[in-house]
């Protein structure tokens, strides 16, 4: 039988600060499976260095992407530019796989999905923390039903960015990218709700303690989830002066649980009520080195992507399904923004996240 699997025809869009893990995934962890053969930037410095390492045309218009006919393209631009330049790919009658957040306002997101319905393709999202070990290993217990009611769920996001970080064209700014919740803890935030299940309402707080940008670079939210149980949300850049910690607890009526590490990357703690055989190794076994706080994810995401093209499927996250911790996002904003408690199924949207002239905070 032949097992040969065709190699798929990759585009990379935007070659910044991301695109340097792409390069890992592309060309060393998928490099049996694809094959980029165009990479674009505006600046054509970038994509000729992302295209020396993995190969590929450099170019630098979405228009010259489009006429090399990828397969998939990897949207990696600026977070503020996903919802347009996702729309032109589509549109174009290409797949695409989109880095998060999948865009700023909930409206273009559902655009996005809704054009990639109509045109055939596939619209895909980053998540990368869920193919963490112990991600997994925690959602099983969840589903399983071993952590019981919840208590309460919590996560910590101890980041450094410095000032540099924030003085480029469009990080921490309103219309472009919004601050730590929108950028950096948005992953957490996914986390949040992907383990600790559907969340009611949130009151927040964010301000720009250490850096100078439009938004925040340090917030705090409590969190009221569906089932009752409570929560907490802790997070900033101004860590001094690496990234110290991406965590997440679980306090149940049967067990408990943390993951951490710099990426939600390491089991730290599993006490469940009645132990069951294997328990005791379960913080070695599912717990993971990573060199960055991208974490190691990616590639497996990205696999399960390829799969989905082969078999003609939908994709493993899809818009529908990264649009939680957007709109949960635009919840805590709109908390900050009207200085109380904001209910999720009323779907509220920031006046200011994702809207040019937005002013500062």
């Amino acid at each position: 039988m032949n097992t040969l699997r065709r190699k798929w025809r990759i585009g990379v869009l935007g070659c910044g600060r991301v695109s340097a893990r792409y390069r890992e995934v592309l060309g060393q962890e998928l490099a049996d499976r694809v094959e980029v053969v165009v990479a674009a930037d505006l600046d054509i410095a970038k994509a000729t260095a992302f295209a020396e390492v993995v190969g590929g045309t450099p170019v630098s218009s979405i228009e010259e992407l489009v006429a090399a006919a990828p397969d998939l393209v990897c949207v990696l631009t600026e977070s503020g530019n996903h919802a347009v330049h996702a729309l032109q790919l589509i549109d174009a009658g290409l797949n695409i796989v989109v880095e998060k957040p999948v865009a700023l306002r909930p409206a273009d997101a559902e655009r996005m999905r809704d054009a990639a319905a109509a045109k055939g393709v596939m619209c895909a999202v980053i998540k990368q923390n869920r193919y963490n070990p112990a991600m997994r290993f925690l959602r099983n217990m969840v589903d399983e039903g071993r952590i019981g009611r919840l208590v309460t769920a919590g996560i910590r996001v101890h980041w450094c960015r410095h000032q540099d970080y924030y003085d480029d064209p469009w990080h921490g700014r309103w219309s472009m990218d919004g601050g730590v919740l929108a950028q950096q803890a948005i992953h957490h935030l996914d986390a949040l709700q992907w383990l600790g299940g559907p969340i009611e309402a949130v009151c927040a707080a964010g301000s720009a303690i250490l850096n100078r940008l439009e938004a925040e670079d340090t917030a705090v939210g409590l969190v009221r989830f569906r089932s009752g149980a409570l929560g907490t949300i802790e997070a900033t850049t101004s860590a001094r002066d690496d990234d110290f910690e991406a965590s997440l607890h679980l306090v149940g009526e049967q067990a408990m649980a943390k993951i951490g590490g710099r990426a939600l990357n390491k089991l730290e703690f599993w006490r469940p009520v009645e132990p069951r055989q294997g328990d005791e190794r379960a913080v070695e076994t599912f717990s993971q080195d990573v060199p960055t706080s991208y974490g190691l994810g990616h590639g497996p995401l990205l696999g399960e992507v390829l799969d989905a093209l082969e078999k003609g499927t939908p994709p493993p996250i899809g818009v529908d399904q990264a649009m939680g911790s957007l709109r949960l996002v635009h919840a805590l904003y709109a908390s900050m923004e009207t200085g109380g408690w904001v209910a999720l199924e009323d779907n509220p949207t920031s006046t200011r996240l994702g809207i040019v002239n937005s002013g500062a905070s």
